[in-house]
């Protein structure tokens, strides 16, 4: 059983750190413990808004020499709430937020506490972008560690293809820096093998030159979801690299942009982007609108943060949301069939199904050049059970489970671990396959008592003391 927190011990790390540590008898307690999934309801013992590294720091040497479960807060968005937990210590690094923008070297310096949003707004400033995802309240630091899949894909590869470096304060209390010249196997690690590793208080990501695009939305009938998918599944596997467009099944919102007409209508549809120039946009575009007409075609040029923040309000955070996913290699006649029928029972209105291609550009990079293993899969699929009640939650749930059930037998196996809840360590293996053996030993060499195991957790296979800088 382990001890309870002495009051003094509590105090010391008070005086400590220059943010503040939370407590639930503080005012303010249950705000700071919600995170953007309402389906967690989690009750941390403290939770510390770190405003520095030097508070990160002391704060993994509190967990540590307290025995406290330790979860990393960055932006909160994790489906399965790993920024929080019961009972624990919470490092929310929100108050690490910056954006240093390079633009003769293209590069940008991000605070760990930083949200997407953030960074375009730095970045879009000297017409320059970072691959991330497709909402701009999404954490830096959890869409990152995952691997990083969005708008960009095709062009830019993952967000991990696009880290240069990153700083990390270990389990030891620690910090080090990762790159390809320092520390490189956790650097390594690091790319697609989530929180398992440390705390990352910065990163420095290489930046495009991606300004404007040409892209949105285009709906079509629900009677026409068999045969849009069939065309799209051709057309993105041999498409361009400056094109991507993912595929949806969605209810339409009841709101403006959306005429009036849709509103509530189940629909499916590809939300497209080109990053190429704008004329050349107008043309590529031209096969794809006379294959058929759009009920709704909103694709056009754009800011390139206007089409990422683009679904933020129909997401805001506070929903119920309970998510599953799956790599796809081939996209056969019979999934689509599954995929139509279970598009037509949408639960809910926020309830959908994702389809994100990630072959081009991020196809190339070999699958043991970082530990995203699925790097010959053509897209990473989502089935998200999503409503503002939690009345509703048997219902959404019972969709998602149902949906992806029908579906895993035509998948490759394992999934993007950005999209997983706690599903246990086999699905863990699965889904960094042969990546998983090199994964256990550098987490034996950094966190071998695996003090950061609020995550989708690489256990250690040996306790022994974690390297120091």
């Amino acid at each position: 059983m382990k001890k309870a927190l002495k009051e003094d011990s509590i105090v010391e790390l008070k005086a400590k750190l220059r943010g503040r540590v939370i407590e639930p008898h503080d005012p303010d307690y249950d705000d700071a413990r919600k995170v953007y999934n309402a389906m967690i309801d989690k009750k941390p013992r403290l939770i510390a808004r770190c405003a520095d590294v030097a508070d990160v720091i002391d704060s993994v040497n509190f967990a540590r020499k307290h025995d406290l479960l330790l979860a990393i807060r960055s932006g909160g968005h994790n489906g399965g709430g790993l920024g929080i937990c019961d009972d624990g210590l919470v490092i929310d690094l929100g108050l690490i937020k910056y954006a240093r923008v390079d633009p003769a070297a293209r590069t940008v310096i991000v605070g760990g506490g930083c949200v997407w949003g953030d960074v375009d707004h730095a970045t879009h400033a000297f017409g320059l972008a970072v691959p991330s995802g497709i909402i701009s309240t999404t954490g830096v630091g959890g869409l990152t560690l995952g691997g990083g899949i969005g708008h960009l894909t095709r062009k830019c590869g993952l967000t991990i293809d696009n880290m240069i470096s990153a700083d990390l304060v270990l389990a030891d209390g620690s910090f080090v820096k990762a790159n390809a010249e320092e520390n490189s196997d956790l650097f390594w690690a690091i790319r697609g093998g989530g929180g398992n590793f440390g705390v990352v208080t910065s990163f420095t990501f290489k930046l495009h030159p991606i300004g404007t695009i040409y892209g949105g939305p285009m709906l079509y009938e629900l009677s026409e979801a068999a045969e849009v998918m069939k065309w799209y599944r051709d057309l993105i596997k041999t498409a361009p690299d400056d094109l991507n467009g993912w595929f949806a099944f969605l209810t339409v919102p009841p709101a403006a942009p959306f005429p009036e007409h849709l509103h509530l209508k189940k629909m499916c549809g590809v939300v497209w982007t080109w990053t190429g120039s704008l004329p050349q946009g107008e043309e590529t575009f031209k096969p794809i609108r006379a294959f058929k007409k759009a009920a709704l075609d909103f694709v056009g040029p754009l800011p390139q943060p206007t089409l990422q923040s683009m679904f933020d309000g129909i997401y805001p955070p506070g929903l119920q949301w309970y998510w599953r996913a799956d790599f796809v290699k081939e996209l056969s006649d019979e999934a689509i069939a599954e995929h139509v029928k279970f598009g037509k029972a949408l639960p809910s209105m926020h309830s959908t199904m994702h389809l994100y291609p990630i072959n081009g550009a991020a196809g190339r990079v070999g699958k043991h050049d970082t530990a995203w293993n699925y790097r010959d899969a053509t897209w990473t699929q989502v089935m998200v059970g999503v409503d503002p009640d939690p009345a509703n939650n048997d219902k959404t749930i019972s969709w998602a489970k149902s949906y992806w059930d029908a579906l895993h037998p035509h998948s490759a196996g394992g999934a993007y671990v950005n999209f997983m809840m706690d599903e246990g360590e086999e699905r863990v293996k699965a889904t960094y396959g042969d990546n998983y053996q090199r994964l256990v030993e550098i987490k034996n060499k950094y966190d071998p008592d695996n003090l950061f195991r609020v995550n989708q957790n690489i256990k250690p296979s040996k306790k022994g003391s974690a390297v120091s800088a």
